[in-house]
């Protein structure tokens, strides 16, 4: 049941009218929580059970924990939570990716192998909802929470179909409390939220699909060397696309949480007005990169044992965070490229950050130009099916390829320029601001009809709109 569908509000339309009218907050609660049930199961109904038992695991280890005296005993627990997580998400998710990568080894070895494939069909959304769980053990662990009592409060905060097939990825921690007690009904918030729905909406199927899909399609889906222009259009246009797709689903799920009385936590923040790339990792896919920090990178040490191991801290982080992204070494690549550009800045930072300590606006934009060229040229391992594709659009793109095709129209290639520059005029501009308090400050009618200029957008362009991204994740 995707956002960007009939269906999907119908069910969101009958969910509120349901959960508002109902009087007792247990009862709401219930009911949400087998609403979202109901959501997830639409995808694969066998896969609902699964999401049960991994939350329900997680639930009595969680309680085992909180009654555990010794802290060798509370350490058991968290291992038995991670490695059934973590051994869940790699069957299904890196199971055939594991068996290649060891034929291909043996085979190096001289051994003629062949490995069976795996019928594994990959549950939606198992990355995130994988997280969302894991944060609770971790959390209980650390002390941050104390163990729940409800059993249906935490299947609800794992399970809460706003966010749970493509994040934001919501821990625990800042959940739970919100099932405490009942949200009052504020008719502001309310609108709000489906403002917010109708922002996502208009990123999903407007921006991403119908205005820069196409041109990043047809430049990555081509068998042979482009010309350079072709080869940055679209370039940029999946760097919009990629952008626009995943902050319009996490809009999307931050307002329907509104609707419902409750409040997750900002995924983005105008990514592609950062200056560095530690700046970029605050802006994009924020509840991500915070999960990494507080669950991977401090844990190994963090930048507290010198400069040598922060920098592999940092590459062991971003490894495993383009791997988690998808079965391929594309995403590794992708992963360890950023790594580096974050190892780069740091030891860039420390020897000019003397003379940089407060840059002028003009050299702000330039090194935020810089970021934006190198976020570009990581989405070409992202994006490329394969290794082959990647490096023949790279060479396009710096002029090394002879004889590259034209393939985009004129209309195309203004198409992406005019959506990316207002897009980066937008970023800069607000950069140090949220939606929200950007919107407190424009006058009623400017929203109403921004709404309506959105809302009729979607509804003509609706038709050529395609599944999340993230989805695949």
């Amino acid at each position: 049941m995707l956002f960007n569908s009939l269906t999907f509000a119908v069910f969101f339309a009958g969910v509120l009218t349901i959960f508002w009218s109902l009087k007792s907050w247990e009862t709401r609660k219930s009911f949400l929580m087998v609403a979202s049930y109901v959501f997830y199961g639409t995808w694969n109904p066998p896969f609902a059970a699964l999401l049960f038992a991994t939350t329900a695991l997680d639930f009595y280890l969680g309680a085992r924990m909180g009654n555990a005296i010794e802290p060798r005993a509370r350490r058991v627990w968290l291992v038995i939570s991670l490695l059934v997580n973590l051994s869940m998400l790699g069957f299904f998710k890196y199971g055939n990716f594991l068996l290649q990568n060891f034929e291909a080894l043996v085979g190096l070895l001289g051994v003629n192998y062949k490995v069976p494939h795996l019928d594994i069909i990959l549950p939606v959304g198992i990355s995130f909802y994988t997280f969302h769980s894991l944060s609770y053990t971790l959390d209980v662990y650390s002390g941050m929470i104390k163990p729940t009592k409800s059993l249906r409060d935490f299947v609800l905060a794992v399970s809460f179909f706003p966010q749970l097939v493509a994040g934001p990825i919501v821990r625990a921690a800042d959940f739970l409390p919100q099932c405490a007690k009942a949200p009052v009904w504020s008719r502001d918030r309310f609108l709000w939220g489906l403002w917010l729905m109708n922002l996502g909406l208009f990123e999903k199927v407007v921006l991403a699909d119908a205005l820069l899909s196409g041109s990043a399609n047809s430049v990555f889906g081509h068998p042979t060397a482009l010309g350079t222009l072709d080869a940055w259009t679209g370039t940029i246009a999946f760097t919009g696309q990629i952008f626009f797709d995943f902050a319009g689903y996490s809009t999307c799920a931050i307002g329907a949480a509104l609707c419902l009385g409750f409040q997750l936590k900002d995924n983005f923040r105008f990514p592609y007005a950062a200056v560095g790339f530690s700046d970029f990792w605050r802006r994009w896919h924020i509840s991500l990169s915070t999960f990494l920090r507080d669950f991977l990178y401090i844990p190994l040490g963090g930048n507290r044992l010198g400069i040598g191991r922060a920098a592999l801290n940092l590459i062991i982080v971003m490894f495993l965070g383009g791997l988690w992204h998808g079965a391929a070494w594309t995403f590794v690549a992708w992963g360890l490229l950023h790594g580096c550009y974050l190892v780069i800045e740091r030891v860039l930072v420390g020897i000019f950050a003397a003379k940089f300590n407060r840059p002028s606006r003009y050299i702000e934009i330039f090194f935020g130009l810089i970021t934006y060229g190198a976020v570009c040229v990581g989405w070409v391992f992202f994006r490329a099916k394969d290794f082959t594709t990647a490096l023949r659009l790279l060479q396009s793109m710096v002029g090394l390829s002879s004889g590259g095709e034209m393939i985009l129209s004129t209309r195309e290639i203004l198409q992406v320029g005019v959506v990316t520059l207002l897009t980066l005029i937008f970023h800069w501009r607000l950069k140090n601001k949220t939606v929200e308090e950007t919107a407190s400050e424009l006058p009623g009618w400017v929203l109403g009809s921004a709404w309506a200029f959105m809302a009729g957008a979607i509804v003509i362009t609706r038709g050529i709109s395609n599944v999340f991204i993230y989805f695949q994740f």
